[in-house]
């Protein structure tokens, strides 16, 4: 596994971590609903099969106990109940994987409280995809990357990294207009020539829209990797 993409899984893991700072598990019922966090995940990656939505509520914030929702408290996604589960580090959650073609598209969560009340949070889910293969090598000057599955102006997270223990790689957001990504040839000065991994991540976080008084936020992001040699 090469350095940067190393690092990025490490940065993964303590965000992961941070984010779940109490893997507690309490009941909804003893909770009063408007102290309840949402925390919405939806990812993917190019080469597997499926999208995972991960739903979480916790008691007061981003870092609190994790819940079991109690009857009449339930979540759904799309018109269908997400079933409960739970492990040691991220304590309670809601979770369903969906085939990757057939979640394209706008989805609906609709979260009920103990007292009917509900919440509802909508997103859309676009995987990323190339327009074209590329090369197996490149030569050192101004890339550009035509990029399906975008906004027309978007934001796409770029990570590049060779084999040197001295290099740094490069890990930074870059706006994509109309689908095209351009790195230019000063931008991979960084990279020594030989085999570079190229990870290309559409990400999004926000607030919900729909939510308690405590309030929560919703990411969606979706992946591709590709490997080239560079040279000059």
């Amino acid at each position: 596994m090469n350095k940067l993409f190393s690092v990025v899984i490490v940065s993964v893991l303590l965000l992961t971590i941070s984010s779940c700072t109490s893997n507690e598990i309490g009941n909804s019922k003893d909770v009063n609903p408007e102290t309840i966090w949402f925390d919405y995940r939806i990812w993917g990656q190019e080469g597997t099969d499926e999208v995972t939505v991960k739903l979480q509520y916790r008691f007061a914030g981003e870092t609190g106990t994790t819940l079991v929702l109690t009857e009449p408290s339930k979540v759904e996604l799309d018109g269908r109940v997400v079933p409960v589960d739970s492990s040691k580090y991220a304590g309670a959650y809601y979770e369903m994987q969906e085939p990757v073609d057939s979640f394209k598209g706008k989805h609906t969560i609709v979260f009920t409280d103990v007292n009917k009340k509900q919440y509802k949070e909508e997103f859309h889910f676009h995987p990323m995809a190339l327009r074209s293969k590329i090369p197996a090598s490149l030569t050192r000057s101004d890339l550009v990357f035509e990029l399906d599955g975008l906004e027309p102006v978007d934001y796409v997270r770029v990570l590049l990294s060779d084999t040197s223990s001295k290099s740094e790689g490069i890990n930074r957001v870059d706006t994509v207009k109309n689908g095209r990504l351009h790195l230019s040839k000063s931008q991979l000065g960084s990279l020594v020539n030989g085999p570079i991994t190229l990870e290309l991540i559409r990400e999004s976080e926000k607030p919900v829209k729909s939510s308690t008084a405590e309030g929560g936020k919703i990411a969606v992001s979706y992946g591709l990797r590709r490997e080239f040699s560079l040279k000059d």
